[in-house]
């Protein structure tokens, strides 16, 4: 059994001791789905929205069971990633029962091109699931790892550095199209100083600007200095916690990342807090997570390859593939750029763009052993200090 499989639970499974349930989530209210020692029916109740319902009907569930005779030692619930992250299964965990989440996409569904699906339906695929992964059987489903609360509280900055720059790209490239629109190119929107240039702007056939669109632009840029102001408010933030407390948390693997020529404190803390830092069995299991392994179609004699999996966190997948591409500006003298050179040097049509994503597997699972075990992936070069 390798480390950290959450393919299958390890611990003995008594069904005449054992309350199981199933929970199918949504935002009013609850649909709870339970297997009880003792009890001939599957009990299947629908709660409001709220853990202490759920609570109480266990806690009701195992006064029945001991009155038909059998003594609850085990109390196991489970129910699907989504909306409502990991809060319940927190929750529950502290007072005694144990919570699991299961990955939505590992649980097999009937491949019928129009097939009937309910909430009850859902709870009986569930409770199949669940059954199998307690008894020790691989591949009936796979449960995600449950992060802390400060874990999840981690990846707030960088998720939020991510969307405001979105923000301020979709803000630049409206006004560029807004001025285009009227005939004007080469304007410098994205200077500091663009909002006081606007009222001189002149169309082609020599008029100012309309008065409602300059009253847009002057807003859209007074809504980009504000995103800018975030943005540097963050990534002042983070350097002050780097320096605050180096050896604190996950700092020393940022930090050590951060040595890399040509990988930013950005990329960095991405990196650690999405995919470096969680408890990974292996290497597989890191490109596995990343999205960056293949899906071949095999039938009889069809073999073809389908392309990139794309079923793991997809902000390390894009983070990767734009880092595979700096590797190679930055890192010339590296084992992994000489690999990559010597099968592109026959510039094959595409080949450049199909190992690009070998390269980013390959880079990222180097990058996992460098935070892990401190192997310095060879020929890099580390910034001066």
């Amino acid at each position: 059994m390798k480390r950290n499989d959450l393919s299958r639970c390890l611990a003995a499974f008594d069904q005449n001791s054992t309350i199981v349930a199933v929970v199918e989530l949504s935002l009013g209210s609850w649909l709870v789905r339970g297997l009880v020692p003792g009890l001939k029916r599957q009990p299947l109740k629908k709660l409001s929205a709220g853990a202490e319902g759920l609570l109480a009907l266990l806690e009701r569930w195992r006064r029945e069971a001991l009155e038909a005779g059998h003594a609850v030692g085990r109390v196991a619930v489970a129910f699907e990633a989504g909306r409502d992250g990991f809060w319940l299964a927190r929750w529950l965990r502290a007072r005694g029962i144990e919570a699991y989440v299961i990955h939505a996409s590992s649980t097999a569904v009937s491949r019928e091109h129009r097939r009937a699906k309910t909430d009850r339906i859902d709870t009986q695929m569930l409770m199949r699931a669940f059954l199998g992964w307690l008894r020790g059987e691989a591949e009936h489903c796979r449960m995600v790892a449950i992060p802390t609360l400060a874990q999840e509280d981690a990846k707030r900055p960088n998720r939020e550095h991510e969307s405001l720059v979105g923000e301020r790209t979709r803000l630049v490239n409206r006004m560029k199209a807004t001025l285009t629109r009227l005939g004007i190119c080469g304007f410098a929107i994205k200077l500091r100083k663009a909002a006081q240039g606007l009222a001189a702007l002149r169309t082609p056939e020599g008029e100012p600007l309309p008065p409602n669109t300059l009253a847009e632009l002057c807003r859209d840029l007074e809504r980009l200095a504000l995103i800018r102001v975030q943005i540097k408010a963050i990534e002042q933030a983070r350097l002050q916690r780097l320096e605050a407390g180096p050896a604190q948390a996950t700092h020393p693997m940022i930090l050590m990342l951060a040595k890399v020529l040509g990988l930013g404190v950005e990329t960095a803390d991405m990196l650690v807090h999405e995919v470096l830092a969680r408890p990974l069995r292996d290497h597989r299991a890191v490109a596995r997570y990343a999205g960056l392994t293949g899906s071949p179609d095999e039938s009889g004699s069809k073999r073809r390859e389908q392309g990139l999996a794309k079923a793991g966190n997809a902000r390390v997948r894009r983070g990767m593939l734009q880092l595979a591409w700096r590797w190679l500006m930055f890192q010339k003298g590296s084992a992994l750029t000489q690999w990559y050179r010597s099968r592109t040097a026959d510039g094959r049509s595409g080949i450049r763009k199909t190992m690009i994503v070998a390269l980013a597997r390959k880079l990222l699972i180097a990058l996992w052993r460098y935070v892990t075990t401190g192997e310095l992936p060879q020929g890099v070069v580390l910034k001066a200090a």
